[in-house]
């Protein structure tokens, strides 16, 4: 989806900042009509309601042990977009994470436990780069760093949502800053989600808005936080903000007892 498309029937809600009020966001989580939220917020930044939100969503995602899930992203590396997809197994306590890639890579493996393996990832390829054997690799590895815009350490839904938060905690202390709320929102491709969308951007860049447009996507029967979008100030008048980073999560297995086992490189159903 791009970022002109449109998210479904009826109107966006919308507040700006200047000379404007967060009625919509708050009606949005309280379920308060428009009017009365407007009376009970009238100076609050309207990234506040959106932020109760994140929140509430990254709560949501901690309050499982672990799932899996299909993951899709497209981020800029180094001035290219980088698209990948994967099976994806994660687990909160302690942070592990099971890569299994589909495309491009198919076969590819990768598995990172926090505090095991020096805090490295295990890497096993395809084809002939599997002859290797078992790669162990810092986070920080310039042949991760060369396909990723974050570690490892920051993978998973949980990680998203909370980069988001942090992202409008600081942007929450400026103006010039718009805010618009859908509901029934369609992800391309996969019109079996119905989703809530929060969106925030900025007419101008500044140093303190690292992107131009944020989209943080809810999944309005699960309440999981499915995707986020970010997009960059465009470089030409009236162009189109370039996609800088889009995560995508699908098929996601809530709350599965997941065991050391999924994150061992012994486990025989992979091929480590």
């Amino acid at each position: 989806m791009t970022a002109t498309e449109s998210f479904g029937a009826g109107r966006p809600q919308r507040r700006v900042f200047m000379g404007a009020i967060a009625a919509a966001g708050a009606a949005f989580l309280t379920g308060q009509p428009a009017a009365l939220a407007a009376d009970e917020n009238q100076s609050e930044h309207p990234l506040q309601p959106a932020l109760r939100l994140a929140r509430e969503a990254h709560r949501r995602v901690l309050r499982m042990s672990g799932y899996e899930c299909i993951f899709a992203k497209k981020e800029v590396v180094d001035d290219d977009l980088i698209s990948q997809k994967m099976k994806l197994k994660i687990r909160h306590d302690p942070f592990s994470v099971y890569m299994l890639f589909q495309d491009p890579r198919e076969g590819r493996e990768v598995i990172f436990v926090s505090g095991q393996n020096d805090n490295k990832l295990l890497v096993h390829e395809t084809g002939l780069a599997a002859l290797i054997g078992t790669l162990s690799l810092s986070p920080d590895d310039s042949r991760v760093k060369a396909e990723n815009r974050y570690p490892i350490t920051k993978a998973g839904m949980a990680n998203m949502v909370q980069a988001v938060i942090e992202q409008w905690e600081v942007e929450s202390k400026y103006g010039e800053c718009d805010v618009k709320y859908f509901s029934d929102a369609k992800i391309e491709k996969y019109e079996k989600y119905n989703c809530r969308v929060i969106e925030s951007s900025h007419p101008e860049p500044r140093r303190q808005f690292p992107f131009q447009m944020t989209r943080l996507w809810i999944d309005e029967k699960t309440q999981l936080p499915v995707r986020v979008q970010q997009f960059g100030f465009p470089k030409k008048k009236d162009a189109k903000p370039p996609v800088i980073e889009d995560y995508l999560f699908t098929d996601v297995q809530p709350d599965l007892r997941l065991t050391d086992s999924d994150f061992d490189k012994d486990n025989p159903a992979y091929n480590f």
